[in-house]
């Protein structure tokens, strides 16, 4: 499979190479041997998830999100329609046809992921254009990822604003994702929205199921749900793929297919950092040399604090998605960095000065942008020069960026504060799978670079007993 179309992500530490407070290429050369292994247990692992001769200390292993972009491709080009990519690209444009609004019910890794691809892909007002200006692409809002009751609320009596649903302007459906079904926010939610689908479609219980499209397990409570209601489609939450490594299978592809994003191509993306994983040496992997950075600022330095300084507000969802990524795999055993995402040049005026000029235990990752998606925005020239940025006049915000970029650089720099830089090509499909398997290559390598099993959540498991306990006292 040829990626020559895809321009590559760039990850560039030099600006972590600092004698006071930063690392050394030396040590980085030293740590080779170690990334080696991890990236070859990586591939272990698959194996052993395929073969399911699992060793104990390995339970749970979710190896099977590594070759997946590759699985799902494959089984599209050799089957079309009838592989699952062709399925969901059916159920999405069935969707788009039907309705002009579409629910997401999930947590956690079951939303973050979509939420992540609209907010980065789709136009920043998406909900908010006529529907003709969204080329008849559904609005999209997220909840049961929380027990808020006005936030649910209010979402509530927007959907029942325009009255019932007899007209595709006035029709809207819910996409519920839980592996389980168990998970209480989503299911409570799916209870909820759902009477309120029965009931805005006259009791119609054929329309109703036309209008729930599952994403879960093979068995459990909302498999059960879904039969009851008959939906004419159920997708599955591969198995050996966990919650936040799944944005890449039809729990986050879905949503996005039904917003109109480019699947194919987020794949190929991943598919493409893949191939770099495998092949290229650290030096010129972005997964290995990001992984050696972060660990050896860790260790050496006591920087277990992980900015990710994303400059684009479309990428602050995406940095919320690796949050959680990173907080859940490998904040066990009293060990893990903290993940703290960040926008600039908007949150320079809040955290800033504290990065800058505060305790020396962070680690900041910029997310640079090298091609804006629309015609550059001058500042202009104006009779009222009372501001005095005529001088400035024939700057466009991307030269503003860049220089926010440089100064924002320059002034850690100056203080020994070690940054990297991560460049997306453009804000893509392509650039985006990229990002995304990255960081969940990078996690996993890391994870076993610490002797951590980065699979499975035991402290959110916990949180999940005593929920349920309190419930029933």
């Amino acid at each position: 499979m040829s990626h020559a179309t895809i321009a590559p992500l760039r990850y560039d530490y030099s600006g972590t190479l600092l004698d006071k407070h930063g690392i050394s290429a030396s040590d980085l050369h030293k740590l080779v041997p170690d990334l080696e292994k991890a990236r070859q247990e990586v591939e272990v692992d698959l194996q052993q998830y395929k073969s399911q001769k699992i060793p104990a200390d390995k339970q749970p292993l979710d190896a099977a999100f590594y070759d997946l972009p590759e699985r799902l491709l494959s089984e599209y080009r050799s089957q079309g329609d009838a592989s699952e990519l062709g399925r969901i690209l059916a159920a999405a444009q069935r969707i788009q046809e039907l309705v002009d609004s579409v629910v997401v019910l999930g947590i956690g890794g079951s939303y973050m992921g979509a939420r992540a691809l609209m907010e980065a892909c789709c136009h920043p007002y998406h909900n908010e254009l006529p529907r003709e200006e969204r080329n008849n692409i559904p609005r999209m809002y997220f909840e049961g990822n929380n027990v808020d009751n006005d936030s649910s609320q209010a979402l509530l009596h927007m959907l029942r604003l325009p009255g019932k649903s007899s007209t595709v302007n006035q029709s809207w459906a819910i996409v519920v994702i839980s592996k389980s079904g168990g998970t209480l926010e989503t299911a409570v939610a799916f209870r909820q929205y759902l009477r309120e689908l029965v009931a805005d479609c006259g009791g119609d219980r054929r329309r109703v199921a036309e209008l729930v499209v599952p994403v879960t397990g093979a068995s459990g409570r909302l498999h059960d749900l879904a039969q009851a209601l008959g939906c004419p489609e159920e997708f599955r939450v591969p198995d050996g793929v966990g919650g936040r490594f799944s944005i890449l299978s039809p729990v986050g592809l879905l949503p996005a297919a039904v917003l109109g994003i480019d699947v194919v191509r987020l794949l190929e993306g991943a598919a493409a950092m893949n191939e770099q994983f495998r092949t290229a040496p650290p030096g010129k992997n972005p997964v290995l040399d990001y992984v050696g950075v972060c660990h050896l600022m860790e260790k050496q330095r006591g920087a277990n604090i992980r900015i990710l300084s994303v400059w684009a507000k479309s990428l602050e969802s995406s940095g919320l998605w690796y949050d959680q990524l990173l907080a859940e795999s490998l904040g066990k055993q009293e060990q893990g960095a903290m993940p703290l995402t960040v926008v600039n040049t908007r949150d320079l005026h809040s955290r800033a000065q504290q990065h800058q000029e505060g305790r020396r235990d962070k680690l900041v990752t910029n997310v640079i942008v090298e091609n804006w998606k629309r015609e550059p925005l001058s500042v202009g020239h104006s009779d009222l020069d009372q501001d005095k940025l005529n001088e400035l006049a024939d700057k466009t915000l991307p030269d503003l960026m860049t220089a926010a970029i440089q100064g924002t650089n320059q002034a850690y720099r100056g203080d020994n504060r070690p940054t990297a830089d991560l460049y997306l090509p453009h804000v893509d499909e392509a650039s985006l799978g990229q990002f995304f398997q990255m960081m969940m290559l990078a996690t996993v390598v890391e994870g076993r670079l610490m002797g951590i099993n980065p699979y499975g959540q035991p402290g959110v498991e916990m949180y999940k007993q005593h929920m349920n306990a309190n419930l029933r006292k």
